[in-house]
């Protein structure tokens, strides 16, 4: 499922079939546009083009700038922690085609993937915790009990941010699962941008899980993604590498 929007805080996307990915591109209007052929536009196209090229870079993280001035442009990529590094470049690649086709004068854009994020500005975004814009995902599928199975979303999500939030400058990342009422198993995943400090990661995280009953209350499946972290769970395991249950 694809989608983009101009100049706003959030999108809602509803997943209406089992193992659906997502992919949205948010222009941000809020620090103004860019000239077509100016130095900005440049520099921005250099910088995305050698956002990769970094063979090295096994982790899925990339954080660059580019130009001088106010002709700076700073960009951040993440990968979902159990993509492998052939997949995460493509990827970025994929989303860095979006952006610049769906955004084409917007001196600030981000794009959301299942598998990826990207995102540049004008502005400082490094080590800096970002809430908006950001995005929820929600399945049409009610949960049997819905407060036990909120619960049991919860917990999980909230154990699994202790780990992620503890990671190192590489990786802030967990996966897990956990039984839910009528023996369901529950799967999910939190993730920060590793540039992010402990507290601001545990913060991000714990206001993303904070915002379910706004997305997803009593659904399946849901998530909210944000630019410095995202959570999601689903009833089936949508990450590759396997996780213990916690």
């Amino acid at each position: 499922m694809a989608s983009f929007v101009c100049g706003v805080l959030f999108l809602l996307i509803i997943i209406s079939q089992g193992n659906a990915q997502y992919n949205s591109v948010i222009c941000d209007n809020k620090i103004g546009n860019y000239e077509v052929n100016s130095t900005y536009q440049t520099n921005l196209d250099i910088l995305l083009s050698n956002l990769t090229s970094n063979t090295e870079n096994n982790y899925g993280f990339y954080n660059f700038s580019y130009g001088q001035n106010g002709d700076k442009v700073n960009a951040i990529g993440l990968c979902r922690g159990d993509v492998k590094q052939d997949d995460c470049r493509s990827c970025l690649n994929d989303s860095r085609g979006n952006l610049t086709h769906i955004c084409p004068i917007q001196k600030e854009a981000i794009s959301y993937q299942d598998r990826c994020m990207l995102r540049y500005s004008n502005g400082s975004i490094f080590g800096l915790m970002e809430t908006s814009p950001w995005l929820y995902l929600s399945k049409e599928i009610n949960a049997t009990n819905v407060k036990q199975f909120n619960e049991a979303v919860g917990n999980l999500l909230r154990n699994l941010t202790g780990i992620a939030a503890s990671g190192d400058s590489r990786t802030k990342y967990a996966a897990g699962n956990e039984t839910a009422p009528n023996f369901e198993t529950i799967y999910g995943l939190v993730q920060c941008t590793p540039d992010l400090s402990e507290k601001d990661c545990n913060d991000c995280l714990v206001g993303a899980i904070a915002e379910i009953p706004s997305c997803c209350d009593g659904k399946t499946s849901g998530g909210v993604i944000r630019p410095s972290c995202n959570i999601r769970y689903e009833n089936y395991r949508f990450y590759d590498a396997p996780a213990p249950s916690l």
